[in-house]
Parts: structure tokens; sequence; C-alpha cells
């Protein structure tokens, strides 16, 4: 019974698959039998997981393994305050770990929130009120205005409905609903009137029905099931986490275990050995990492909490740094979520409408010129008709709610009732006719409303003069009731030649996207009867056409081109009719007229998830869409290679948010449902935000790699220097205090100033990083290695130098490893600004991030004052340096930064002086 297509069968049928009595409803006995058949009306939740089983799990981590293992260490170290400090970082990544997944879970809760509590049914013949838990397959419903819809229904009777969708399909005009028969086959959802599902709300009208749906099986429930079972993506900064994590482990534990056994082979002590290696391996694995990581996030969520972006999962604002596609809601997303009149049409002339959202303020301008609506009785008619045949209220929000909402002033406006008559409201607002200005000069009499037969709303009103009969509607439908037209200002009969021009001007405006709506009017005669609703519209004079649409965000068009630009491709998905999609799409600059494919639900349905991952990467437009082609577009996307950002804001987005590599949600429009699924939250609704976030995410990315670089090029350097040592018969180059100091002082402070470090110029010009990119790629494990080797060599010429002056001599090998122990600290401290550019230590200047330079004279302060107070030497084994010393030091500690930094300044002059010789001009002779 799932599988039937409720939206084909007549409401005879309908009644029949239930054994419904129209009038009666279900019986007792009825319900109990469906009840047990088909479950309660609800939205079921998997079995959670304990708390402390959630907690738990975070441990399970290969690094929080590493991890572990380090503080066993440091404990038989004796570095109890090493211990204490990985053991506090341990804990501090799991509870940001469990908050984040339990938060998680909320997702569920807020789609159910979206359930009606009570349901007016009909049952044994009495009209009653139940919960909506209680509904079952079959029951008769009665639902009206202000009601939500307590689970999928065919209507069986409708009088006016109309059913606010937006949530649920992403449409952002109210649809009107019907009891006929769909004969087509494949329909989709938006489009299926006769049909009215769970959480949606009914704005206008009332209606009976027939629930043919409960629970897990609405469509509602479908999307709490692509929830449940929806996993959230690991990220690029996770995945690339734990892959170094492994690598570092192997290596560290493979030249630790040749740094022991050389040395004892070259008749060092064993004991002395071992705890020069175990020395070795804590600070060849970089044990601050995950927090360092986690403090440039922390750092980097702060900056974006400034830029209106609130994020609610930390990997994830790394993950939108190499974002590759971003898949975009059309509605309340790109476009203000506002019906707007940007066109009229009259008497021949095409007028733009100007003047942004609800607000009342906009000029008519033909042809560029404004118009003066108070000399124009024909435009002045127009604008009575929107205003007098209208069911909307338009109010302006107070201060204190737009503090809360932090809205601007042109925002400050708010529309009560239908989005479309809203927009006729602000359209004769414009022209400063409101229902206070016009209320003492009409009197509404009575109302005729719409409905999906008539397709057309009229109401009598009262003036001084008369009466009045406004009416507006469908403009094919509306002509037929018209027998006159007002044409430069006069009335003049309807021929078929205005009557062709009219329509042509309807399928114009229909063609660029907009909803038209005809508005006519006619005075009615004190002897004609107001008792007959179909003669009262007859014989109507025609007075022009609006043309509405809900209108881009004027700022977006600049983020999609900031996009392009940073090699990120913009994707619209919309429930939206593809006419619509297009038309926005294009002013957006999504799609160009010579490139750029749409597809609409109804292809993507017949197609194969290969079919769909051949083309994907042509389309930049689906249109009429469902909450599952929005999943399988994402899905597809992702197996071809993308790093996906899915934004919107309705309940329909939130499988695909949460499915996605970043979820993006709306801070104002949003629901909470897809606020829940999501990683990032626009507090301003701003498209623009996501750049601003993309940026935000590249830099902390590649500040990542900045202290990784310095991290790991350090720790080289203090491998090699050791292992270089044993190999060749030296003496211990670095005792284990001095390599456990070198690890505590070089790695902390330093290396999280990197984590805060300004990005580079050009870092929105440069393509997104593929998603299977390793964390070494772009020539940085090169950079580690070749920077680490030269440190090492180095470090140990510094030793052999000041060794070799008195070989045997104790007072002598330390001095050469208090000298050896300086140039390693030096040299990193000198390679940490090397680390800042992609290019040399001479391409930034050094003064630009004042952390760094802190945190820098920080260490050397810790240096001079383990060697040059007394009480702290024999601990560290040091001896004061003089002048010559450390002329050494410095030349030997600079020399790694410099040498590669000078190679760099003379490639980059050398490609300059090629480019200049390859484009200059031969000479004329």
């Amino acid at each position: 019974m799932s599988q039937r297509k409720w939206y084909q069968l007549s409401t005879d049928e309908t009644l029949e698959t239930y054994r419904v009595n129209a009038k009666e409803g279900l019986s007792g006995k009825e319900v109990t039998r469906n009840l047990e058949e088909f479950g309660e009306n609800v939205i079921i939740e998997k079995q959670k997981i304990s708390p402390i089983i959630l907690f738990l799990n975070q441990f399970k981590d290969f690094m929080v393994l590493v991890l572990v293992g380090a503080v066993l260490i440091s404990g038989l170290l004796g570095e109890y305050l090493d211990a204490i400090t990985i053991i506090a970082i341990i804990v501090m990544n799991g509870i940001l770990g469990f908050v984040q997944e339990f938060r998680a879970e909320r997702s569920l809760r807020a789609l159910k929130e979206m359930s009606a509590p009570t349901a007016r049914v009909i049952r044994n013949g009495v009209e009653m009120s139940i919960k909506a838990s209680e509904l079952v397959p079959g029951d008769l419903i009665l639902v009206t205005g202000g009601d939500r819809i307590p689970a999928d229904i065919r209507f069986i009777n409708t009088n006016g409905l109309q059913v606010e969708e937006s949530a649920l399909t992403g449409e952002s005009v109210s649809v009107t609903k019907h009891h006929e028969t769909i004969e087509e086959d494949e329909v989709p959802l938006g489009d299926q009137r006769n049909l009215g599902f769970m959480g949606t709300m009914i704005t206008k009208g009332t209606a009976k029905g027939i629930v043919v749906k409960t629970g897990m099986d609405t469509e509602m429930g479908k999307i709490a099931d692509l929830i449940q079972n929806t996993e959230s993506a690991e990220t690029p900064l996770q995945h690339r986490l734990e892959q170094l994590g492994k690598i570092l482990i192997a290596l560290s534990i493979g030249l630790t275990i040749m740094v022991v056994v050389a040395g004892i082979l070259h008749g060092q002590p064993t004991y002395g050995m071992f705890l020069a290696g175990v020395s070795l391996a804590v600070a060849a694995i970089p044990e601050g990492l995950p927090a360092i990581v986690t403090i440039a996030l922390a750092l980097g969520v702060q900056r974006m909490i400034k830029r209106k972006a609130i994020v609610r999962k930390l990997p994830s604002v790394e993950t939108l740094g190499c974002a590759s596609v971003i898949c975009s809601d059309k509605t309340g997303t790109l476009t203000q979520n506002k019906m707007t009149v940007t066109h009229l049409w009259m008497e021949d002339k095409i007028l733009e409408v100007s003047g942004d959202g609800y607000r009342p303020a906009g000029e008519l301008k033909h042809k560029g010129k404004t118009m003066d609506v108070q000399k124009d009785s024909s435009i002045r008619r127009l604008m009575q008709i929107s205003v007098l045949c209208n069911n909307a209220t338009l109010q302006k929000t107070s201060d204190k709610q737009n503090k809360k909402r932090n809205q601007k002033q042109q925002s400050d406006w708010s529309i009560d009732g239908d989005p479309t008559e809203g927009a006729l409201l602000v359209l004769g607002a414009k022209a400063g006719m409101t229902y206070s200005s016009l209320q003492n000069l009409y009197q509404r009499e009575k109302e005729l409303p719409f409905d999906s037969e008539r397709k057309r709303m009229s109401v009598l009103v009262k003036h001084q003069g008369g009466k009045l009969i406004c009416t507006k509607g469908a403009p094919d439908l509306l002509l037929d009731r018209c027998s006159y037209v007002l044409w430069e200002g006069k009335v003049t009969p309807l021929n078929e030649t205005l009557r062709k021009k009219i329509l042509s001007a309807n399928e114009a405006m229909a063609r660029s996207a907009l909803r038209v709506l005809g508005l006519a009017y006619r005075d009615i005669r004190k002897s004609e009867s107001q008792d007959d609703d179909e003669a009262l519209e007859n014989n109507l004079i025609f007075v022009g056409l609006t043309g509405m649409i809900d209108p881009p965000r004027k700022e977006v068009h600049e983020a999609i081109f900031k996009c392009k630009k940073a090699g990120i491709k913009t994707v619209m998905i919309t429930g939206d009719h593809q006419t619509t999609a297009e038309a926005i799409a294009r002013q957006l600059g999504i799609v160009y007229k010579d490139g750029g494919r749409t597809i609409n639900g109804k292809q993507l349905a017949k197609m194969s998830d290969d079919e769909l991952d051949q083309m994907i990467d042509d389309v930049n437009v689906f249109a009429r869409v469902s909450p599952e082609h929005k999943l399988r577009i994402v899905k597809s996307l992702q197996r071809k290679g993308h790093v996906v950002a899915m934004t919107g804001d309705g309940v329909n987005d939130a499988p695909a948010i949460k499915a996605a590599d970043i979820g993006i949600s709306m801070g104002i429009t949003g629901t909470d449902v897809s606020k829940e699924a999501s990683a990032l939250v626009l507090s301003d609704d701003n498209f623009t935000t996501i750049v601003s976030a993309i940026e935000e995410g590249r830099g902390i990315y590649e500040n990542i790699r900045k202290f990784i670089r310095y991290l790991l090029a350090s720790n080289v350097g203090e491998i090699l220097t050791m292992f270089i040592a044993m190999m060749m018969g030296m003496p211990l180059p670095l005792v284990p205090i001095q390599i456990l100091w070198v690890n505590l002082v070089t790695d902390g402070l330093p290396a999280m100033a990197l984590g805060v470090d300004q990005a580079e110029d050009d870092l929105m010009k440069q393509k997104p990083r593929p998603a299977k990119e390793n964390i070494f790629g772009r020539r940085l494990g090169w950079k580690i290695i070749s920077r680490g080797i030269v440190i090492g060599i180095c470090t140990l010429a510094a030793f052999w130098i000041i060794l070799r002056e008195n070989p045997g001599d104790p007072d002598t090998l330390v001095r050469a490893q208090t000298v050896a122990f300086s140039t390693l600290v030096m040299a990193q401290l000198i390679h940490v600004f090397d680390c800042r550019s992609s290019q040399s230590i001479f391409h930034r200047n050094i003064f630009q991030n004042m952390y760094l330079v802190i945190a820098v004279l920080s260490s050397v302060l810790l240096l001079l004052g383990v060697l040059y107070i007394d009480a702290l030497q024999p601990i560290f084994k040091t001896v004061g340096l003089g002048l010559n010393e450390w002329s050494l030091v410095l030349v030997f500690a600079g020399i790694p930064s410099f040498f590669f930094g000078a190679g760099s300044v003379i490639k980059t002059m050398f490609r300059k002086k090629k480019r200049i010789k390859f484009s200059s001009k031969p000479m004329a002779r």
C-alpha cells in the first residue's frame, strides 16, 4: 500500500481503499485494527547510545592512543608536567567530540516538534479532537487555516485551501490545493496538489481529507529516516591527522630504535642510550599537535562569529576551506524569500518597480524615466485594486524585534498573510496607497474567495459614489470575464487585437519566471443585484498585469563571482519550478546563455546513479527536486571527488545537509531541523558569509600546515642530530633532559602562534586543494625533510667544532653539548619565521605576526635561563657561552632558513628575468 500513488486515485477510490464512509469516518474497531497494523503516528528515533558509551567512544581514535602512550613514557621519565598536559589534551578533545555528537542527535527531536499535537477527526459520525499520535490511515480529518497538517492526507473536499510547504519543498509561495484526481504518472512533491503533508501549515481555507500515511511512512518520516541513516562524512582534517599520526609513530619508533642500537654498538652506556631513545621518541611525536589544531580552529571560530558564521563542529572550518562545490537552496538563501512585484504591464508598456524586500519605498520607471503615479489614473487604479483585493497586512517590526533579529533598516517590514498578496500590498504602499489611506474612502462589503477552479478573487467595496468590484487572478481566465480594457486612461472595448497583446505580454513575463496576475474592476450599478456572485464578475474592465518574483539577494552575485575565482562551483538545488530557478540562476551568474545545464526532478528520478555521475559536473541547476533527490545529488558529487558544502533552511534540506562534507543552515529563516543537522549556521542568512567562511577555512588549514611543517622539520633535525652522531661513533650531542626541554619550549608557544598567522595575499585566488590531497602535498614533505636535514647537519657541525678542540675532556663535551643545544633551539626559532611563507623567510614581514615575535622572544629568554642561571645548569647539563660560541651558534642556526631563502629569491629573480626576456618585442632594424 505504501507504493500506491495516492494523487492518482479519485476521491471514491481513496475512500474505498480504507473502506471509509465520507460522513461517518472509521469505527472504533477499524481504528484499533489500523493502529495495530500501521503503528502510532509518530517519528521514531533509533535506539540511543548512552551518554557514557558516547563519551568513551571518543577515546578510540588512533592519535588518542598515541597520546596515551606518550603519557606513560613521560611518566616513566619523571616528566609529570608533560604527562598531565597530555592528559588534559586527551580529555578536552573527548569532551568536544562528545558534545558535538550529543547535539547532533537533537535534529530528530526538532523534527518531531514539527508534528501537530492534536487533530480534528470524524469517527463513528462524531467530530472529535484527538492526539495527533493516535491518527491512523483511513481517518477522516478536518483542517482549517492556521492548522499544522498532522499526517499525510488525500483531500476529498477543499474550500479556498492554501498550504505553506516551503519547509518541505523549498517553494516560497503558498500552494493552492484541490481534491481532483491527478492523472500524470510521475509528479514532483510540490505538484501533488491533492495531497497534504505532515508538518506543513494551512494558511487559508478549509478542507476534509483522508489520512493515507502516518508516522515514518509520511514524507516527514522519510526525511527522519534519511537523517538517521545518513552518516556524517569524516572531515579531510580528521583523516589527514590520523594519517599523519600513523606515519609519525612508524618513523619515530624506527629511527629511535636505530639511534639506540647504533649508540650501544659504538660503546655508549645501554641505560643512557635507552633514556636518550625514549626522550627522542617523546620529542619526535608532536603530542601538542591536537591541542594546537583545536586552538587554531577555536580561534578561527571566534573570527568567523564576528563575520556572522556560527560553527557547530570545529573540524568543519577546515573542511569548508577545501570545498569545491557549494550546493545551495534557492529560497531564502540565494533569494530574499520575499515575493516582490518587479514589473507591471499596462497600456502596452512595461514598467519596472524598484525597491528592496517588503520596505514600502520604490519607484515606477518606464524606459528609465520615473513615472508620476498621482498623474496617471490607470496606474492609480491598478494600485487601488492591489490594496483593496487583498487580505494580507504589512507591518513594521519594532526596534526591539530588529535588534533581536539583527536586521538592518531595509528589512524591518514584514507581511502577515499570503506572500503573493503581500507583494501586491507593498506595491500599493510604494505608490502611497495603504489600507489606512483607503479605508475612509472604501469599505469592504463582500469577498468572493480564490479557489483552484475559479483561479481568481474578488471583493465588493462601497465608496461615496457607489460600489466597486475589484478582481485579481490568472490573466488568461480573467480575460474571459472582461469586456473592456483601461487603455490610455479611457475604458475601451476589449477587441481581439488587445486580447492578443495582453496574452502575449503575459507569456513574455511568465518566460522571465515572473508569477503573473491580472487586475480588473467594474463599477456596480445601483439597480444591479449583488447576490449573484457569477454576475458580479462579468463585464470587467481589465487594467494590467503584475509580475512578481522572489528576487535574488543583491550581494550574492558578487559572492558567486568570488567563488568562481577561488575555483568553487555553485549549484542551485531547489523545489521551485525550472523556469523560475533558471531565471534566478542567470541573474546570479550561476548559469550563462552559453553554458550550464538544468535538470528537473522528473528527469533525475529516471536516471541511475551511474547516469547521474556522468553528467553531474555539467549541471548548474536542479529544479523541482525532492529531499531524496538532494541527497542523491550530494552523494553523486562526492563520488566524483568533490568536497561538497550544502546550504539550506528547510526540513527538506536536512538529510543532504547532514550527508555533505559540510552542512550550512540559515540562522534566521532556517528550521531547527536544518540547524541541528548542519555544521555551520549563517546568522545573517547571507550567502556572502559563506565566502568569508571559506577564506577562514583555507587560512586555518594553511596555518595547520605551517605548524606541522615547523614541528616536523624541527623534530627531523633533532632525530638526525642524534642519528648521525651515533652512526659516526661520536658522543651524545644532546642529553635526554635537553631533548625534552627543546621539545617543550620550541614546540609550544611558537607553534601556537603560527596557528593564528595571517593568510597570504593570494589565498582566495588558488583552486581548492584536492579532497584526497596528502597532508604533505604541495612540496610540504620536501620542505620538512630538507630543512630538517640541514638543521641536523648544522647542529652537529657546531657540536663537532667545539668537541674537536679537546675530544677527551669532559668539560669540553658539556660545552659542545651546550653549543649543540643552543644551535638546535635557535635554528628552530629562526625556522619558524620561514614557515610563515610558502616561498621563503624573505617574502613576509616578520613583525606582521606579533604573537609569533613575542613567542620566539619568550623561548629565547627560557634558553638563556637554562644557560646562565646557576641553579639550572646542573639540571640541564649546560654551561654559560661566550661571545665566540654565540657567534658560532647564530651562524649555524641561521644557515637552514637563509640558505633556502636565498635560493628562493634567486629562483624568483630568474623566473622574472626569463618572463621579461620572453615577452620583450624584437627591436626594429
